[in-house]
């Protein structure tokens, strides 16, 4: 299934995210180059909610830019496999080599906002992520390491304390309702 079709057949879970389809299938349709960060308006990420077996944690980043304790995830970069560019981007951003998909389906799709930033020495304006995001899982016994030109910190989060680590309201929304998801699923 290409990712289009991917994202069309997605079953919304809420207001939220049955307005944030229409705007991201609109932008598809729209923009010719929304996999690649040409487009400076809005482009397509692929992130990873990554839980441990028990899924009683998740595995974060502490994000250079954001300055606060996230998911793993990037750019598609033209990449048309998100599901790919989800694990890609979780592994390198942990260190973890052994990462695979709980489920092949979207578990969340989310507009984020993305405030002006410097990032290697050039201003990069503010833009919107088009957050297509996958529950992948990975053996908390494997090795961290900190990849210092994204992040400063690896560590594993019990999911009950996820609020105390995220600094971000509308990420706190987005976790809670992927792990309302993994509760209704009995994932």
């Amino acid at each position: 299934m290409d990712w289009i079709t991917e994202i069309k057949r997605y079953t919304p879970c809420n207001e939220q995210e049955e307005k944030d389809k229409a705007i991201i299938l609109d932008c598809i349709k729209q923009f010719d180059n929304i996999l690649t960060r040409e487009n400076k308006i809005a482009h397509i990420t692929s992130s990873g909610f990554i839980v441990n077996k028990m899924r009683d944690s998740v595995l974060m980043i502490h994000h250079n830019i954001y300055n606060a304790w996230a998911w793993t995830g990037g750019h598609a970069d033209g990449e048309m496999d998100l599901l790919a560019v989800a694990i890609r981007e979780a592994q390198e951003e942990t260190g973890v080599k052994n990462i695979h998909p709980v489920a092949t389906e979207i578990i969340s799709l989310d507009i984020l906002p993305v405030l002006g930033h410097v990032k290697r020495g050039a201003y990069v304006s503010s833009h919107l992520h088009l957050s297509v995001a996958y529950l992948v899982e990975a053996d908390e016994e494997e090795s961290l390491i900190v990849k210092i030109d994204e992040n400063s910190g690896v560590k594993w989060i019990p999911i009950a304390e996820i609020d105390t680590y995220t600094n971000e309201p509308h990420m706190q929304k987005v976790y809670k309702k992927i792990v309302s998801k993994m509760k209704a699923l009995r994932i």
